[in-house]
């Protein structure tokens, strides 16, 4: 960072001269960007502004109007001050004209007591110049490695924030184009001080550029987009004017940011990953107060304070891809805004092949749950007739939510598995298919799978077979040899042989209403054990 004028008072060469402030004593903090020796009294045209003007006084007029018009034009330039040896021209004090003219305008003026080799000035500030300018270079090269990195990582955003807070030591704020937060990172701070009545105070911040920063409220603003598609804004509460690096900082953030979408085909909306991150946090008590996820997630739209809260779980009935879980999240998000219930949506479990997609629904008190439920589900199967919703149990706080969850994804695996054509399913709609599933890790349930099936299973295994499959359509249809036969496109007298066959392996009888019970109950464990990547 450039050198103020303070600090170049501190220098050993400017030091030995005696300096004395006699105007602007309020603008010592202005940077200094060059040292410009001038013994002329019309040099403002050759200056830029930042300047520190040095001079002996021996060229400026005596007309107090001219001395008057000397430092206007100075200050017209923009200088950031103005340093007169006293000794040549004059002794003692500087002219009142210009110290009042000075004063006035805000232009810091220093008188030098003793005689000062100036050589000496505009090396030693040179050097801080030069230094703090090498500093820059270096704090952007770091930045630009450090972001780069997470280019090449493919860094969610909420990391890219993270990053972002932890080199600027501020707070960091990601948002769309409707000032609904999609990350965060309070730095230490309150999240949710941070995040109080967040849209309505990011709204009243309409910085003049791309990239700008607001003195009413400190922030640094920067857009965010590529290809002329501008989706969003990075925000750091800076609280005072940003350095350069500071600068630097957001816009290759927001560079990385905006490049990350570009590659980011097959994933979630930036929406969709902001809404699963505050679920799957939620879901592993990442959040010490859950005031903070209630903070979160009213910045993003969705109210959870005083309402009633609902785990839903969608996932397809087949194959479960990124893309597909990706897709399905988007259409619940569709059919839950159909619905006109609001909610959290995001995907959950991404990169461990069980991804599947989370809604945390709120409702009001007075809202009627199944109806609700049932105007969202409807929706959803227009558009994934084959995807299957499944609820857990209302509560009334974000410390409970992960319960509802846990209930709901317990039920979603079940009903995956089946052939039922609900709407939606919780826990009662399940009845013994539920239970089993509850059960399935009891070592007492699995001895009970491989004593009624065992022989049956090892049978299939070693001859590539499908009694299995033909016992439990067996059952399914009630014992109806008819009907089962159609189903399994079978002639009644294969199916017979067939069924012959089963009674032979496992040394039972069909015929007996017990024994077909406890087969089907085991059939129906044996698909609880099994895990979904089983055959």
């Amino acid at each position: 960072m450039l050198p103020t004028l303070s600090d170049v008072l501190d220098l050993e060469p400017v030091r030995r001269g005696r300096p004395r402030v006699v105007a602007g004593g309020d603008r010592l903090d202005s940077r200094v960007r060059w040292v410009h020796v001038a013994e002329i009294a019309d040099i403002a045209p050759l200056l830029r502004g930042g300047e520190l003007v040095l001079t002996t006084g021996i060229a400026l007029p005596s007309e107090a109007s001219r001395l008057r018009s000397y430092v206007r034009a100075l200050s017209d330039v923009g200088v950031s001050g103005l340093i007169i040896e006293l000794g040549r021209r004059y002794r003692g004090e500087l002219p009142a004209a210009l110290v009042a003219e000075a004063e006035r305008l805000g232009v810091a003026v220093v008188a030098l007591e003793r005689e000062t080799l100036f050589v000496d000035v505009t090396e030693a500030v040179h050097a801080r110049i030069l230094d703090a300018q090498l500093e820059e270079l270096r704090a952007s090269e770091q930045l630009h490695e450090i972001f780069t990195q997470l280019s090449v990582e493919g860094a969610a955003p909420d990391e890219v924030v993270r990053q972002v807070a932890i080199l600027a030591g501020r707070p960091a704020v990601l948002e769309n184009l409707s000032h609904q937060v999609l990350a965060a990172d309070a730095a230490g701070r309150d999240p949710a001080e941070l995040l109080s009545s967040w849209e309505a105070r990011s709204r009243a911040v309409r910085p003049p550029a791309r990239t700008a920063y607001d003195d009413a409220c400190g922030w640094l603003v920067t857009m965010v987009g590529a290809r002329g598609e501008d989706w969003g804004r990075l925000i750091v509460l800076a609280g005072a004017p940003p350095s350069p690096r500071d600068t630097v900082l957001v816009e290759r953030a927001a560079t990385t940011l905006a490049l990350g979408r570009l590659l980011d085909r097959h994933e979630a909306s930036l929406e969709r990953q902001a809404h699963g991150t505050i679920i799957s946090a939620i879901l592993a008590h990442a959040y010490s107060d859950p005031q903070e996820a209630a903070a979160r997630a009213r910045a993003l739209g969705v109210q959870l304070s005083g309402r009633r809260l609902l785990g839903v779980v969608v996932r397809p009935r087949g194959a479960v891809t990124p893309e597909a879980v990706a897709e399905l999240a988007e259409q619940t998000a569709a059919a839950s805004r159909a619905a006109d219930l609001a909610a959290l949506v995001g995907v959950l479990g991404e990169g461990t092949g069980q991804a599947r997609v989370g809604v945390l629904a709120s409702l009001p008190h007075r809202a009627h749950v199944e109806r609700a439920l049932a105007a969202m589900a409807t929706r959803l199967r227009e558009g994934a007739p084959e995807a299957v919703m499944a609820c857990g149990s209302v509560v009334e706080s974000v410390r409970d939510v992960r319960r509802s969850f846990l209930e709901a994804e317990q039920v979603a695996d079940v009903a995956a598995r089946g052939t039922g054509e609900r709407l939606f399913y919780r826990l009662p709609d399940l009845r013994l298919r539920g239970l089993l599933h509850l059960l399935r890790d009891d070592a007492r349930l699995q001895t009970f799978v491989e004593r009624e099936l065992g022989p049956l299973l090892e049978y299939d295994a070693q001859r590539s077979a499908d009694l299995t499959g033909i016992l439990g359509l067996y059952l399914d249809c009630g014992r109806n040899k008819a009907e089962a036969a159609q189903r399994a496109h079978l002639s009644r007298p294969a199916l017979y042989e067939r069924l012959r066959r089963i009674e032979r392996v496992l040394d039972t009888d069909l015929d007996d209403i017990e024994t077909c019970t406890s087969l089907h109950v085991a059939l129906l464990a044996l698909t609880s054990v099994r895990r979904p990547q089983d055959p």
